[in-house]
């Protein structure tokens, strides 16, 4: 992470949540601009064969709370 990252990255986790919110989608909104036709059909098929491992019963959902613990226990700490 450059120094800039950091820095832009420090004033950001000092806003309050709903500041945060607002700059997490503004920045998301920007990168809608570079759409790629390619990605969009690969996120499609993607999205689509999840729904049928999950229709068939092959992998079993988890609950969010479970699944943002693995997130969190994985995460290389800053």
């Amino acid at each position: 992470m450059t120094e800039r990252v950091q820095k832009v990255l420090a004033l950001a986790m000092a806003l309050d949540p709903s500041e945060r919110t607002q700059v997490v989608t503004h920045l998301l909104e920007s990168l809608k601009a570079e759409h790629d036709p390619k990605i969009e059909q690969a996120w499609s098929t993607e999205i689509a064969n999840r729904v049928e491992e999950l229709d068939s019963g092959r992998v079993q959902p988890v609950p969010w709370s479970v699944a943002w613990q693995q997130i969190k226990s994985r995460a290389p700490t800053p």
